[in-house]
């Protein structure tokens, strides 16, 4: 399937690692220039790397995206270097968690700041430059915690949740533009960073990591835990323009394991 992406200008953030660069890697794939965005500039410069490597064009922009100054700099950057702005795939931002009994509000802010503001912001300043072109796409990537919550999880539950809202209220706004706004909710994803986070509770069973992860993944329908690579192909489908009538939604990507509603 031809999906439609050759020129078309994205900007990927958190695009240093992870699912952020399995991202910004298949779209530049297909066709699409890239710009990826992080705080640390030398893993950017090596995914800049693997994206010319690839046949793709690309640019890094590393900022701290906790501004709104900052946002205003990624998307000058590109469209000053591509001319305009397609595809948003805002991906940046973890969060800490806690005992909701003793946590610090100021770990919410930390989780809204740089993942839910970020998001709303960057997607403001890239919808006037869609609905020039009468064509965009905005893909939010917002893990799965947002509608499961626990009794630990309290900064990215509420951060992911408000993203999930966001989406929608977008999606409603620019639906007659052209521009089409999606959540796609992983699960748990091996990925370094979910490696670092499971690495405490490996060393407290006594066992590494990788056995971890595969214990966890056997508990799901799907048996086993998703590739960030998996992850991206949905992205770029969500990004593409055979993808023409999913408007506002969240695609859940967690092996089954999802159980309540919405």
């Amino acid at each position: 399937m031809d999906l439609g992406l050759k020129g078309k200008r994205a900007i990927v953030t958190g695009g240093n690692r992870g699912i952020g660069r399995c991202c910004a890697l298949a779209l530049a794939r297909e066709g699409a220039r890239v710009c990826i965005t992080a705080r640390d500039q030398g893993r950017l410069d090596e995914v800049l790397h693997e994206i010319k490597d690839a046949g793709g064009e690309g640019r890094a922009v590393a900022v701290d995206l906790t501004t709104l100054a900052s946002c205003r700099k990624v998307v000058g950057e590109t469209v000053k270097h591509f001319g305009g702005v397609d595809i948003l795939v805002n991906n940046a931002g973890a969060a800490r968690g806690g005992d909701i009994l003793e946590l610090p509000t100021e770990l919410i802010d930390d989780a809204l700041s740089l993942k839910s503001y970020s998001y709303l912001r960057l997607s403001q300043l890239v919808i006037p430059h869609m609905r020039e072109n009468g064509w965009g796409r905005i893909i939010n990537v917002a893990g799965g915690a947002g509608t499961s919550p626990t009794s630990g999880n309290i900064p990215v539950s509420l951060a992911n949740i408000a993203i999930l809202n966001m989406t929608r209220a977008l999606s409603d706004a620019v639906s007659g533009d052209g521009i089409l706004v999606n959540t796609i909710c992983p699960g748990l994803t091996n990925t370094q960073r979910a490696r670092d986070v499971q690495q405490a509770s490996a060393d407290e069973s006594g066992t590494d990591v990788e056995t971890l992860l595969q214990e966890l993944g056997s508990e799901l329908p799907a048996g086993r835990i998703a590739e960030p690579e998996e992850i991206a192909n949905v992205v770029a489908f969500l990004a593409s323009e055979p993808c023409s009538y999913i408007f506002g939604s969240s695609i859940y990507m967690d092996g089954g394991g999802r159980r309540g509603t919405p």
